[in-house]
C-alpha cells in the first residue's frame, strides 16, 4: 500500500472523517464517500488505515510505567443499580494529598488514548480519574467504531450525571486534597463545560473542542475555564461567540485559544488530525492552568 503523508490528504477528507466520527453518517456511506479520494496508488484500504487511530505506536506513557500506580475502580452510577468503572492513576510513593483531575473521553468510551492522557496528567502531580461512560454496557469494546455505536445509545445527560458522580468519588478520595478539575475532549469537552455549569465548587475546567452550554446554563458557571479550540473546527466553533458573550457579561474567569490551521481532535496523537505543535502548547497551558487553580 502507498505510504501516505498528512500533506497528501485534502481538508475534505478530514471533514468527512469528522462527520463520520460524530455519527452524521454510517460506515457504509463514509466508505463510499472516502473512496472518491482513493486515486491511483492511494488505495481505499491505505487511506482508511491512515486516518484511523493507531494505538500501538502512539502511547506516550505506557500502562506499566514504573512511576505510576493505576487501577480500575468502581463507583455507583446515579441511575439505580448501574456501576461505573474508571482508571485511577497516581504517582507511586506520594506522601501528601494531591489535587484531582477528571479526564473525560470522546464519544467512543475510555480508549487507550484517553487512558494515556490520564497517565500524562498523573505524572504532572495530580491524582486522575478517567471514567468510562460505557461501563453500564460492558465498557469500551476495544474498537472506536463499536464504542461510538454503543455510546450513541446512551442518554448524554445520564452520562453527565455519571461523570459528576466520578467527580464526587475523586473529591472524597483519601489521596485527594479536595480540589478537583476536569479536562475533556470532544464529547468530553461538552461534559467539561456542563460540569462547570452543574458544580459550583469545581476548581477548574479545560474543555478541548467541546460544544458550549446554552446561555441560561453558561451564566451559572463559577469555575475558571481554559477553552481549547481548533481553527478549522467550524462545527464546534460556531457556538463560541454566543458563549463568549455570556462569559463576559457574567464576569466568568476564562481564556480561550484557537490553534491556527488545525482540525478538531488536534490533541489526539493517534490520528492524522494530530498537530504536534498545537497539542504540546495546549497541554503546557492545560497543566499550567491546573497548577494555578488546583495546587
Amino acid at each position: 500500500m502507498k505510504q501516505i503523508k498528512k500533506e497528501d490528504i485534502s481538508q475534505e477528507v478530514f471533514d468527512l472523517y469528522d462527520d463520520y466520527a460524530h455519527n452524521k453518517m454510517d460506515r457504509k456511506e463514509f466508505l463510499q464517500k472516502l473512496s472518491l479520494f482513493a486515486v491511483g496508488a492511494m488505495t481505499l484500504p491505505a487511506l482508511l488505515s491512515f486516518i484511523s487511530p493507531n494505538y500501538i505506536d502512539s502511547i506516550v506513557v505506557k500502562s506499566n510505567d514504573p512511576r505510576l500506580k493505576s487501577e480500575t475502580i468502581n463507583y455507583a452510577s446515579p441511575k439505580g443499580g448501574l456501576k461505573m468503572t474508571g482508571l485511577l492513576t497516581v504517582q507511586k510513593d506520594i506522601k501528601t494529598k494531591l489535587p484531582g483531575i477528571i479526564v473525560v473521553h470522546e464519544n467512543r468510551g475510555l480508549n487507550p488514548y484517553i487512558k494515556d492522557v490520564a497517565r500524562r496528567a498523573a505524572l504532572e502531580g495530580f491524582i486522575t480519574l478517567a471514567p468510562d461512560a460505557l461501563s453500564p454496557m460492558g465498557g469500551y469494546p476495544g474498537s472506536d467504531d463499536e464504542g461510538r455505536e454503543m455510546q450513541s445509545k446512551r442518554d448524554k445527560n445520564e452520562m453527565l450525571e455519571d461523570f459528576i458522580a466520578g467527580y464526587n468519588y475523586l473529591k472524597s478520595h483519601k489521596d485527594c486534597n479536595g480540589k478537583v478539575g476536569v479536562v475533556g475532549f470532544c464529547f468530553g469537552g461538552w461534559i467539561s463545560n456542563m460540569m462547570a455549569v452543574r458544580l459550583p465548587d469545581l476548581s477548574a475546567a479545560v474543555p478541548y473542542y467541546g460544544r458550549q452550554p446554552e446561555a441560561k446554563d453558561a451564566a451559572k458557571i463559577k469555575a475558571p475555564l481554559l477553552l481549547q479550540y481548533a481553527e478549522l473546527d467550524k462545527r464546534v466553533n460556531e457556538g463560541w461567540l454566543a458563549f463568549e458573550k455570556v462569559l463576559k457579561e457574567n464576569t466568568i474567569t476564562h481564556e480561550a485559544h484557537f490553534y491556527t490551521n488545525v482540525n478538531h481532535g488536534f490533541h489526539n496523537n493517534t490520528t492524522p488530525r494530530y498537530d504536534e505543535t498545537a497539542a504540546d502548547l495546549s497541554w503546557e497551558r492545560t497543566i499550567a492552568f491546573f497548577n494555578k487553580h488546583l495546587k
